[in-house]
């Protein structure tokens, strides 16, 4: 029964593939890989992503970089300027556009680990009487997910700044990712700064906050999607779209901003919400290569009816995987994966 669902999967991604090599974007996010694991992530640039037309490369840097603006925010054994040149450079020679990440606003924890950005700069944190817990569980009276930083506090950005020039500099980019998905503390009522404050327009004021500084050099801002989606009238509930009104700050944010709309679980048709919104969008995929495929498909069936307005909206698939660049690599090269996974997915969406 398994190798036949291989089978009919291949036989699927192979009919798909030659329509699917219209769509502009052809994405891969995930971390950037750890010193020690560099060449093997240039090798990996020359020999897979490059052969399969993967076009753009968002990689999640947060502070594995040696910044020289903020050493005291980096990371241990973090990557130099010359481990950057080089996957710099493999991108170059195989046409493939990197866009760094730093989350901002939120994911500045992650379960029993408080993030470099709060642990240097605590007076940051929205929610500082919300203690980290020894050992994580959700939910929790906390309500705690992941922290963020406070998004008036009239030093963050100072800091944050700094380090998103310098990353983007460093990988000679034209645009940067922020993240800014799944934000659950905003506005918090022991803030003295947000209480009181609307939730959409916090949230749509710090993506425009970001989106200025960009564009003052001419760079573009892109961010995940899914604060932007109204999660009880959609029916998609907290995680993948919002239950805490941010969704209103898709009518009050800049049009140029690029939005990433991530589902994993279904191919949930809300690249079209984007697009009539006035925003360009790239469907997001992780490990279910049945619904990359059809999200895929989608997209191709939305720009062969779409007006001439509308088309262009509709980017592509930006895969995105959730582990680091290590455990992506030895999941792509394994021989007789044990099933669906990140890699296997990545695979089904960009054949060679």
């Amino acid at each position: 029964m398994k190798k036949m669902y291989f089978v009919w999967l291949l036989c699927m991604a192979s009919i798909l593939h030659a329509q699917n090599d219209s769509l502009p974007l052809r994405g891969l996010s995930i971390a950037a890989p750890q010193k020690e694991n560099v060449a093997r992530f240039v090798k990996f640039i020359y020999e897979e992503l490059g052969p399969r037309k993967v076009n753009t490369l968002v990689l999640r840097i947060e502070y594995n970089f040696q910044y020289t603006s903020h050493p005291e925010l980096v990371s241990d054994n973090p990557l130099s300027q010359k481990d950057v040149d080089d996957i710099v450079n493999a991108c170059q020679n195989n046409n493939i556009k990197i866009i760094p990440q730093i989350n901002l606003l939120g994911h500045q924890s992650w379960a029993s680990s408080l993030g470099k950005l709060l642990t240097v700069y605590p007076e940051f944190d929205e929610t500082p009487n919300v203690a980290i817990p020894e050992k994580y569980e959700w939910p929790n009276d906390d309500g705690l997910y992941c922290k963020s930083y406070c998004p008036l506090h009239p030093d963050v950005h100072k800091v944050v700044f700094d380090l998103v020039d310098e990353i983007i500099a460093a990988f000679k980019a034209d645009a940067f990712h922020a993240g800014m998905d799944e934000v659950f503390y905003i506005g918090m009522t022991e803030c003295p700064r947000c209480n009181g404050k609307d939730k959409a327009e916090l949230f749509a004021g710090e993506v425009a906050k970001i989106r200025n500084h960009l564009a003052q050099s001419g760079k573009r801002l892109w961010i995940w999607g899914d604060r932007l989606i109204d999660g009880k009238t959609t029916g998609l509930g907290m995680w993948e779209a919002s239950m805490n009104t941010t969704h209103r700050a898709i009518d009050l944010i800049p049009k140029d901003v690029m939005i990433c709309d991530w589902h994993y679980e279904r191919p949930d048709p809300t690249a079209a919400y984007f697009a009539m919104s006035g925003f360009d969008v790239a469907t997001c995929s992780w490990r279910k290569p049945e619904v990359a495929l059809e999200q895929q498909q989608m997209l191709v069936e939305l720009r062969k009816n779409a007006t001439k307005e509308m088309k262009p909206r509709y980017r592509g698939m930006l895969h995105t995987s959730w582990t680091s660049a290590a455990n992506f690599l030895d999941m792509f090269y394994e021989e007789n994966p044990k099933g669906d996974n990140d890699a296997t997915t990545f695979k089904a969406l960009f054949l060679k």
